[in-house]
């Protein structure tokens, strides 16, 4: 290769998969890109979750896995990278008044490839399949990839938006 020529870019064939205890060192690496705190929405990570010890992390599988019957988690990923996650909240589910049906992140390095909006797409896909004939899906205020995500699958803001100054809300039709 010479200097000034690109690389060929690698065509990405993201997965959707379930948590898994098999990718703990690359969920680990796209958790430190985030930095601090629990923000990654689409991985069902609490405050109480300790996911950097061996232990902590087994805590948090068993944890997600006993949530199936409310809630689907998938892992996006791409060559043994995790490279972000999402979640369907089923209409049992205790957050979907707060956070939505849907909920997704896409690690910092990982943004800019379409990868939310085709995460996004395979889990609507996923709510119809259940029965659901709509989801809500909130984003944070100012995030206007995420609104741009949202709105690509036909995401409309809701009305009225609800008087949460920290975010966006969206219907979307199955």
């Amino acid at each position: 290769m010479r200097i000034g020529e690109r690389r060929p870019v690698r065509a990405a064939r993201p997965e959707l998969i379930a948590p898994t205890g098999r990718l703990r060192a690359a969920w680990l690496e796209a958790h430190g890109e985030w930095g601090p705190g629990v923000h990654e929405d689409g991985f069902g990570l609490l405050e109480t979750d300790d996911v950097e010890s061996p232990a902590g992390f087994e805590a948090w599988m068993v944890r997600l896995a006993s949530e199936a019957g409310c809630c689907t988690y998938r892992w996006i990923v791409d060559g043994g990278q995790v490279l972000g996650g999402i979640a369907l909240r089923h209409e049992s589910h205790k957050g979907v008044a707060r956070a939505g049906h849907i909920g997704f992140g896409i690690r910092p390095s990982a943004r800019r490839r379409g990868l939310a909006a085709w995460a996004l797409g395979r889990m609507l896909a996923e709510a119809k399949a259940l029965g659901m004939d709509r989801v809500l899906v909130v984003c944070e205020v100012g995030n206007i990839a995420s609104a741009k995500t949202i709105e690509s699958q036909c995401g409309v803001p809701a009305k009225p938006n609800v008087a949460d100054e920290s975010a966006w809300r969206y219907w979307i039709r199955l």
